[in-house]
């Protein structure tokens, strides 16, 4: 598991959660996620370099292109280990609210 600061370094910037909100989808280029945005390209790649520190980011790549997509495991891993840290009580609760609902 990432290191949880790292995480929420990563999570502090809108535009980093902005591209994990792009990455939603499934696989994206670089480019591709430039092109959402009006910042330059080079400020994209460090902003998809501090998401890939933190592990929230994964690439690969394909022939001459490297696609990035969303750790999302990883994502909800952290936070919800975060959550319960600070908010045990509500975890309970929402444990029990999720069995109801399967019953």
């Amino acid at each position: 598991m990432a290191n949880e600061e790292s995480v929420f370094k990563a999570l502090a910037s809108p535009v980093r959660r902005e591209i994990l909100f792009h990455l939603r989808q499934g696989e994206l280029s670089a480019g591709d996620i430039a092109g959402k945005f009006d910042i330059a390209a080079p400020t994209i790649s460090r902003h998809l370099g501090v998401l890939k520190g933190a592990g929230l980011v994964s690439e690969r790549r394909d022939s001459n292109r490297i696609l990035y997509s969303a750790a999302q495991e990883e994502i909800a891993a952290t936070l919800t280990d975060f959550l319960g840290a600070v908010c045990p009580t509500q975890q309970v609760q929402r444990r029990k609210a999720t069995r109801k609902e399967q019953r």
